[in-house]
């Protein structure tokens, strides 16, 4: 890689452990990333903060980079030595979101939409560096080329960072429901990150939703967002109140948001005859619920399961935010602000999607 004008190091968010204390992030110059034959080098200009990020940080999900996050908008602005320049523009806009790389020939990456289970996967922040950072190295092979904006301003590189993680999860949910217009979806935890995600995107797709999450301020959010009817799970039976909404018939999709064994429990007793449970939001391992098989042989329920979404679900996904259906609540901040962010993130009841700006001096700007 030979390009004068790039310079030798960059900033990032590192983040810190100790054994003595929780882990926080530090602002660092580190040297600038080379990319491999067949990379690319991408000039970040935002990046979302997930939940996800959080906890990586905090050692629950195993051996993490010193670089997290993976809600990351850039630009192309250095070729690997084996990527032709006509291959890959100079300029071009990338997203980088959770999967970083999938091998492409196992067995999940041969099924259609398989790529999100592929068996090699490779996750930002997890095994290479994440989007913390001014810089990125991506591979070519993986690339998440976005659309460039419109006159309308709704695809801009901060509104496209939350859909690269929590609005594509909450869209893929949705999708392989095989919800239909005017069904009836209840969505429990629907005041949070995916779940006012996968409230817009239903509302976008013609459902019916029952929006459940706890407290009055969520349900005026939810309300916001389009919900016909919100049930707090904190004034008595979720089922029975979900029941009630619809007619009496229960909802025929039920998309569980929140990592919560109760809220899957309960969705058990919110559905209509061959309605279909989706497992989103992940309990911790003790957290777990039970099933008789007279809910699948007698109701003729199904629970399936949802995992991120494909570079094609991220586009589709994207267009119904560039038509103004789905619209990313976003909370802009600067570099410096993602240490004290960081720390606050699970004690904070924050409507809203935080997106860290990362041009630094007036640098970075779109071309």
């Amino acid at each position: 890689m030979n390009v004068p004008d790039l310079p030798k190091t960059h900033c990032v968010a590192a983040l810190i452990r100790s054994d003595d204390g929780p882990f926080r992030f530090e602002l660092q110059q580190r040297p600038l990333p080379v990319p491999g034959p067949k990379e690319l080098l991408v000039h970040l200009s935002c990046t979302g903060i997930c939940g996800t990020d959080v906890t990586l940080a905090s050692g629950n999900l195993g051996p993490t980079r010193e670089i997290l996050g993976h809600e990351g908008v850039g630009r192309v602005v250095a070729h690997g030595s084996g990527i032709s320049k006509s291959d890959v523009k100079i300029g071009q806009r990338i997203g980088i979101a959770w999967i970083r790389d999938v091998c492409g020939s196992c067995v999940t990456c041969k099924v259609e939409g398989g790529e999100t289970r592929c068996m090699e996967k490779i996750f930002s922040g997890q095994k290479v560096d994440g989007t913390f950072a001014e810089y990125a190295v991506v591979p070519s092979r993986y690339m998440i080329l976005l659309p460039e904006d419109d006159a309308a301003g709704c695809l801009t590189d901060e509104m496209v960072a939350p859909i690269l993680c929590g609005g594509v999860t909450a869209y893929k949910s949705i999708k392989v429901s095989g919800a239909k217009s005017k069904d009836w979806i209840a969505i429990s935890g629907a005041g949070g990150g995916v779940g006012a995600f996968a409230l817009q995107y239903a509302v976008a797709m013609g459902l019916r939703v029952v929006a459940v999450d706890g407290g009055k301020e969520k349900g005026e959010y939810c309300k916001q967002l389009g919900a016909e009817h919100y049930v707090d799970f904190m004034d008595g039976s979720v089922p029975e109140a979900v029941k009630t909404a619809t007619g009496g018939l229960g909802v025929d999709v039920a998309i569980i948001a929140v990592g919560s064994g109760r809220a899957y429990q309960q969705a058990f007793e919110m559905m209509a005859p061959f309605g279909t449970i989706v497992c989103v939001g992940i309990p911790p391992p003790t957290d777990t619920f039970q099933a008789h098989p007279l809910s699948f042989i007698g109701m003729g329920l199904k629970v399936i399961g949802s995992a991120i979404g494909t570079r094609e679900d991220i586009l589709e996904a994207l267009e119904l935010v560039r038509q103004g259906k789905v619209k990313p609540a976003v909370i802009k901040a600067e570099m410096e602000e993602l240490p004290q962010i960081a720390a606050t993130f699970e004690k904070t009841m924050v409507v809203g999607k935080y997106v860290i700006n990362l041009k630094r001096n007036g640098e970075h700007q779109q071309t």
